[in-house]
């Protein structure tokens, strides 16, 4: 064992591996065949404006070509997606279907109830505190050598101000950006 590895990073990997799992029971409680099942119809949701190719949805999932075929193949079966043809008909686009949609709102609030429930055992100053510290590592985390899959495949998007048009605050301070900048760079 090294000695960068110490009790902070050993309860940072106990307290990640503990939210992991109860938000994969959690997102796969309705139904849902895998946890990235449940990720899938949530990225198609939240993360893309129009009905997304299959390759940008295999790499926002950090899924293989046949990886991402065979899930949408799934999630059709289950009548989650549909198939189509892109504007210029040579690609192929996913799109929720009213039930996925359904679908993708209860993987969000499913996610969001185990993580609130969480947080529950702080103060509301120990919260706010909390804050910088998190950003300052997912920061940390989407600058290194190897981001691999979308930071918010599984975020509640309009929470960080997605809705309002405002860029990923996290994405924000890993470019080193302030808020006003993002304009012109994102």
């Amino acid at each position: 064992m090294t000695d960068a590895f110490d009790v902070t990073a050993n309860r940072l990997g106990a307290l990640a591996l503990r939210i992991t799992d109860r938000v994969q029971q959690a997102v796969t409680a309705d139904g849902e065949r895998t946890p990235s099942a449940a990720t899938a119809v949530s990225v198609i949701e939240r993360f893309f404006v129009d009905p997304p190719r299959i390759d940008a949805l295999r790499r926002v999932l950090g899924l293989t070509s046949s990886g991402v075929v065979r899930l949408v193949d799934a999630l059709e079966a289950d009548g989650l997606v549909t198939r189509g043809a892109a504007d210029d008909g040579r690609v192929t686009v996913v799109e929720l279907t009213s039930e996925g949609r359904r679908r993708a709102r209860t993987v969000t609030d499913e996610r969001g109830a185990v993580l609130t429930d969480a947080l529950a055992v702080l103060t509301p100053d120990e919260r706010e505190q909390l804050v910088p510290l998190l950003d300052k590592l997912l920061a940390g985390l989407v600058r290194g050598p190897s981001p691999g899959p979308a930071l918010c495949r599984l975020c509640a998007t309009e929470v960080c101000g997605a809705a309002r048009g405002e860029p990923c605050p996290v994405t924000v301070a890993a470019l080193g950006l302030s808020v006003t900048d993002h304009g012109s760079t994102m």
